[in-house]
């Protein structure tokens, strides 16, 4: 891995469902404006290790964490942590589009008002404006800014919501397999939106599509029953990988 400094730095992350452990010992150092996928098969842990990072879990009773999730070197678990802030510096983009029953500016100017990150009307626009532009949706909604946003397509849902996170200006973006519910056109319009939006953010996506993540990812971490069992560059990891497990499961033999 190059020498840059981490914009994540996990160290032995635990985490309880209850009783029961779903991540187990994990430790990855997340890098600056690079693509990281997260791959493994359904239950693996990989969406549980992902909302660890923007403290989504915290919704769920009865969750815990052990180790430390360190976001430049703050932990986010710290009493003193602000969890609204946090998750503005690390938005999240689901796997089905979601939208707000509102229009398509609304949508985007949502977070910008309630944060108060815009001065003015003026300055209001041309945040939407520019999140719209960064989401690859300004040419398809330009004309029309107050539609129904539940009148798009799914495809252009899920790039409004791309938006609507790029709108408050976060340093790293979450997606959790953002593409799943997408046709195959709608998802290569994500893919290449993912490619452009990594010159300026730092990028986890978590993947059931091992073709999505050599194609879109520089760093590719490979998860297997709540373990991390090797964390690579992807083009390393898709033809030489080092563990058996990683290969076999890359190859299709498992999972």
């Amino acid at each position: 891995m190059p020498n840059e400094t981490p914009v994540f730095s996990i160290q032995d992350l635990d985490f309880y469902y209850g009783a029961k452990r779903a991540l187990s010992g994990i430790s990855m150092e997340i890098l600056p404006r690079k693509v990281t996928a997260l791959i493994g098969p359904s239950g693996c842990g990989k969406s549980t290790y992902l909302r660890c990072l923007n403290r989504m879990n915290d919704t769920i009773p009865g969750t815990r964490i052990e180790g430390k999730v360190l976001l430049h070197g703050e932990d986010i678990y710290a009493p003193t942590m602000n969890v609204v802030s946090l998750r503005q510096r690390v938005g999240m983009v689901f796997q089905k589009p979601n939208p707000f029953p509102q229009s398509v500016f609304d949508n985007v100017a949502f977070g910008p008002r309630v944060m108060g990150l815009a001065e003015s009307k003026a300055d209001l626009e041309e945040t939407v404006e520019r999140s719209l532009r960064a989401a690859a949706l300004w040419d398809e909604v330009r004309d029309d800014l107050r539609q129904d946003a539940l009148g798009l397509s799914l495809g252009q849902q899920q790039r409004l919501c791309i938006a609507r996170v790029v709108a408050v200006q976060p340093e790293v973006i979450l997606m959790d397999e953002s593409t799943s519910a997408l046709d195959p056109v709608a998802t290569l319009h994500i893919e290449e939106l993912i490619a452009e939006l990594k010159q300026d953010y730092t990028i986890v996506i978590v993947t059931h599509s091992m073709q999505q993540a050599a194609r879109v990812s520089d760093v590719a971490g490979f998860f297997w029953l709540g373990e991390l069992v090797e964390f690579s560059q992807t083009a390393e990891m898709f033809t030489r990988p080092k563990q058996e497990l990683t290969e076999a499961y890359i190859t299709g033999r498992m999972g």
